[in-house]
């Protein structure tokens, strides 16, 4: 008897969050977090002595600038597409890799639903080790006395990290589901394309993920001299509900593409 979609979703999620959760790629992303956090650490060790991490036009940059920096600079521009390529692009390529893919469509269950539900369990999986790293930075670098009226600031970030590995997540899991290389073509997207485009007038920009994410940053950042440096380097920013908008079709699209492009293409896998 064949399982509707969403049910056959939740049955390959529930499969898939463990083995991620427990695999090398998990290992790299502890990695690739951790980067910050040690940064978080030497940021506190500067401040405990009495010196200042980042200084904007001869001003001292408070702890909650010195997050919002670090959140949109690494995590968000760097660490969130990062992680989608390398998890995206493998959803379907790991499976094949390890001559899994065969048991999975033989079973009554739609094609599509394999793919959504590895998905759902990669977004899961990133969330659930990228956001106590980036609430650990937070409070390493955010004195505590400015916790209360700066903790709304934290859930905003995390609410951004969590969008942008949804949008680069399923972008990259139709590239990894329809292209033949899919990690080279997600690593130039991500380090070439991307960077390229966000520096240069015209409208080029708008075809990339990043132009709306860094719309968002600015809500969730302080007004203390930090916010208006980023602002000076990227001046084009979209309306906060247009590039929700956008965000949200980037998403839909191109995981209901990514479902389409492996329930019609035929794997082949090697002996």
């Amino acid at each position: 008897m064949s399982m509707g979609f969403w049910s056959a979703s939740r049955r390959v999620f529930d499969l898939s969050l463990g083995e991620m959760l427990w695999s090398r790629r998990t290992i790299f992303m502890a990695l690739v977090v951790g980067g910050p956090v040690v940064l978080a650490i030497i940021v506190r060790a500067l401040d405990m002595f009495g010196m200042s991490a980042l200084r904007v036009n001869g001003r001292t940059v408070g702890g909650i600038g010195v997050f919002g920096v670090m959140m949109w600079m690494l995590f968000l521009r760097f660490i969130v597409p990062v992680l989608a390529v390398f998890y995206g692009t493998a959803l379907m390529a790991d499976e094949v890799e390890d001559k899994t893919l065969t048991y999975l469509f033989t079973r009554p269950i739609p094609r599509g639903a394999v793919l959504v539900g590895k998905y759902l369990a990669y977004v899961a999986c990133t969330m659930l080790v990228v956001l106590p790293a980036v609430m650990l930075v937070y409070f390493l670098v955010v004195p505590f006395r400015e916790v209360p009226g700066t903790f709304m600031s934290l859930v905003t970030d995390l609410g951004l990290l969590g969008l942008g590995l949804a949008v680069y997540g399923a972008v990259f899991a139709f590239v990894g589901a329809y292209f033949k290389r899919p990690l080279v073509l997600g690593l130039v997207f991500t380090f070439g394309w991307e960077p390229t485009v966000m520096v240069l007038p015209g409208y080029l920009k708008q075809f990339t993920i990043a132009y709306y994410l860094q719309a968002l940053v600015p809500h969730a950042m302080p007004t203390d001299g930090i916010t208006s440096l980023l602002q000076g380097v990227f001046r084009e920013t979209p309306p906060m509900a247009v590039s929700l908008a956008w965000l949200g079709a980037y998403a839909a699209v191109f995981l209901w593409l990514a479902t389409r492009a492996v329930e019609r293409r035929e794997y082949v896998l090697e002996q």
